[in-house]
C-alpha cells in the first residue's frame, strides 16, 4: 500500500455531493417504472464522486452493500441523490447515498432508496492508497463513523469466509 497521504483530514461535509438527474422513458420499463439498475447507476457515480474527493486520486467501488429500493422512481421524476462519507481505514472508504424521487407538477418529494457503497483509493500505479482521515466534528459524524465501522467489520469478516 503507498504511504500515507499528506492531505490533512477532511470533515464528511468537505466531501458530500449532490447529483439531480431527470428519469426519461429509455430509463424504465414499459410502465413507467425506472430501472433499479439505473438507479444503482447513478449511486455509483455519486458515491464515487465523494470518494475521490476525499481520497484526491482515483477510487475505485469495491462493494455495494445494503441496497434497499424503498419506493419507486417513475418516469419524469427528478432523481436526487445526496452522499456523505461515514467511514475512513487505511485506503477504503464507506460512502452513505440516499436517493429521493421529486415529482415536479406536485412539488412531492420521496424518499426512494439507500444505500453503502465501500471505494478503494488507488495511486498512479493501481495499488491502495492511504486516505485522509476523518475530522468528526458533529455527533451525527462519530455516530455515522462507529456505525460503519460495525459494517466494515461485518464486510471483511464476510470476504474471508
Amino acid at each position: 500500500m503507498s504511504s500515507e497521504s499528506n492531505i490533512r483530514e477532511k470533515s464528511p461535509a468537505e466531501s458530500h455531493a449532490e447529483v439531480i438527474v431527470r428519469m426519461f422513458p429509455s430509463d424504465a420499463n414499459p410502465a413507467g417504472n425506472v430501472f433499479g439498475g439505473e438507479i444503482l447507476k447513478h449511486i455509483d457515480m455519486v458515491a464515487g464522486i465523494v470518494a475521490q474527493r476525499h481520497s484526491q486520486s482515483n477510487a475505485v467501488t469495491v462493494c455495494m452493500d445494503s441496497v434497499n429500493f424503498l419506493k419507486p422512481v417513475f418516469v419524469g421524476n427528478v432523481l436526487s441523490l445526496n452522499a456523505r462519507i461515514n467511514y475512513v481505514h487505511n485506503s477504503s472508504m464507506e460512502i452513505e447515498v440516499k436517493a429521493e424521487a421529486e415529482d415536479i407538477v406536485t412539488g412531492i418529494r420521496t424518499t426512494t432508496g439507500t444505500a453503502f457503497v465501500t471505494f478503494v483509493a488507488l495511486d498512479k500505479n493501481g495499488k491502495p492508497l492511504h486516505v485522509p482521515k476523518l475530522s468528526l466534528k458533529t455527533d451525527e459524524d462519530r455516530a455515522k463513523f462507529e456505525e460503519g465501522k460495525i459494517r466494515m467489520e461485518k464486510r471483511l469478516q464476510n470476504r474471508q469466509k
